[in-house]
């Protein structure tokens, strides 16, 4: 039987301009797992750490960022994964971050690119992530009854 495991966090860093919306991608290194592909934000949770927090310090450490507005997702992407016999179930948050901030790469990345809200979605190769990215576009960033109850107050 396949274990179930949460121990890893998805992060989707976006920004506004006057363009629209953005979401931040970053390309993994040749030799990493999944290498040479686009992803967002992706780490793992470390012991006792609210995966919330865990996706503010990988946000932190993959991109140098700190957003000014961050927030769950009801979705979590759910996956399974062959090797490990697991199904993971990874919390999904959406951080939003100043239009002029600058991005610093940790060596994991090679590249990063800020991805128009209309072509992200083909950009990603998951359908967990493009779920995600919906989710944000229709509940964070247009105004919706849910944006206040997802939004995480952090320190």
């Amino acid at each position: 039987m396949p274990a179930i495991l949460s121990e890893i966090i998805d992060c989707y860093p976006f920004r506004r301009g006057p363009g629209g919306v953005e979401f931040l991608l970053l390309r993994r290194a040749a030799a990493a797992f999944l290498g040479d592909t686009w992803q967002a934000v992706h780490g793992h949770i470390e012991p006792d750490e609210p995966a919330w927090r865990a996706a503010l310090r990988e946000l932190k450490e993959e991109t140098g960022l700190s957003p000014r507005r961050f927030w769950q997702l009801e979705h979590v992407n759910t996956f399974y994964v062959a090797r490990r016999d697991a199904i993971l179930m990874c919390p999904s948050f959406a951080a939003e971050i100043e239009p002029d901030a600058a991005v610093a790469l940790c060596a994991e990345h090679t590249a990063y690119e800020w991805v128009a809200e209309s072509a992200i979605a083909q950009r990603l190769m998951w359908p967990g992530q493009r779920a995600a990215i919906a989710e944000i576009q229709e509940y964070i960033v247009k105004p919706s009854l849910a944006e206040p109850y997802l939004r995480i107050l952090f320190e």
